[in-house]
């Protein structure tokens, strides 16, 4: 117990010095809860006010596609460069260091394959997210497939209710409907239907007209980076997403299927926090993998 004999008066309140007002730093989300800004605050980088975000959550859908064989020896290297992992339970229990003191973005829907109608996904359990200490959780929408759109946005906005209870960011994921146009007026809808069920963090996929899909949405947006490009591609990618107002990306196949994919882990971090142009991103890729 504090010792009442010795309780002084206080005597630096600072009364010339107003109370900050100030608001977060990541668009939208200035009215969450503590808990909730704190884990986004390990996510994105404060300064750029953008994140890299490392995929690996491929195998639940594709199983050991190339540059995914063995988690522990092509993606555990590359964690340390990374400003937040993104994978699946399985993977993360098994094969990275728990020593490892990056964030999580925890993929939570499962249920179907890439050898099945995809996208009858289910959640895995909320206490899986905590124990894994997740920073945030991902789910699907596939906006515009008409036998599974109300299943991935019913399991969508019931993890953002989990998300809320226990203030842990969720990061709608927009899938591409067979029948829909890669285009900014999808993207832009399937971005929206995400932040309107409560999203924290979208993740899509950029297109021309982008920056109209990320002013139609109120919080933070990164880019899939999709299929392997060749590295300047992926980097002008990159450039071109921030450049239209986005907050990072979440690379993946770009990453780890390049053939020096520590080097290109660095390449798209100088082009995401450090404004570097494409051809200076390439460069430094080329330094970095000699």
């Amino acid at each position: 117990m504090a010792d009442t004999d010795d309780i002084r008066d206080g005597k630096s309140f600072g009364l010339d010095t107003p109370a900050s007002t100030e608001g977060f730093y990541l668009k939208g989300l200035n009215n969450t809860d503590w808990g909730l800004k704190n884990r986004l605050s390990r996510i994105f980088n404060k300064k750029s006010g953008n994140t890299v975000m490392l995929a690996f959550d491929h195998g639940f859908l594709m199983g050991p596609t190339s540059g995914l064989e063995r988690i522990d020896l092509n993606i555990a290297p590359l964690a340390e460069e990374a400003d937040c992992l993104m994978g699946t339970r399985g993977m993360l229990r098994s094969s990275i260091p728990a020593t490892c003191t990056k964030p999580v973005c925890l993929r939570t829907d499962t249920g179907t394959t890439i050898l099945t109608e995809m996208n009858n996904n289910v959640l895995i359990s909320e206490i899986e997210a905590i124990n894994m200490n997740a920073s945030a959780m991902a789910a699907m929408l596939s906006v515009g497939e008409k036998e599974t759109e109300h299943i991935t946005i019913a399991n969508f906005s019931r993890l953002v209710d989990i998300g809320m209870k226990y203030g842990i960011p969720v990061m709608g994921v927009t899938a591409v409907g067979k029948d829909m146009a890669r285009d900014a007026r999808y993207f832009g809808m399937a971005s929206r239907v995400c932040a309107e069920n409560g999203a924290s963090i979208v993740k899509t996929y950029y297109t021309e007209g982008f920056e109209k899909v990320v002013a139609a949405c109120p919080v933070p947006v990164v880019i899939a980076g999709g299929k392997k490009l060749p590295e300047l591609e992926a980097l002008e990618l990159c450039y071109n997403a921030i450049q239209c107002g986005a907050s990072g990306v979440d690379m993946g196949r770009n990453v780890f299927q390049s053939e020096a994919p520590l080097a290109m882990m660095k390449a798209v971090k100088g082009v995401v926090h450090d404004g570097l142009k494409p051809a200076e991103g390439f460069d430094l890729f080329e330094t970095l993998s000699k």
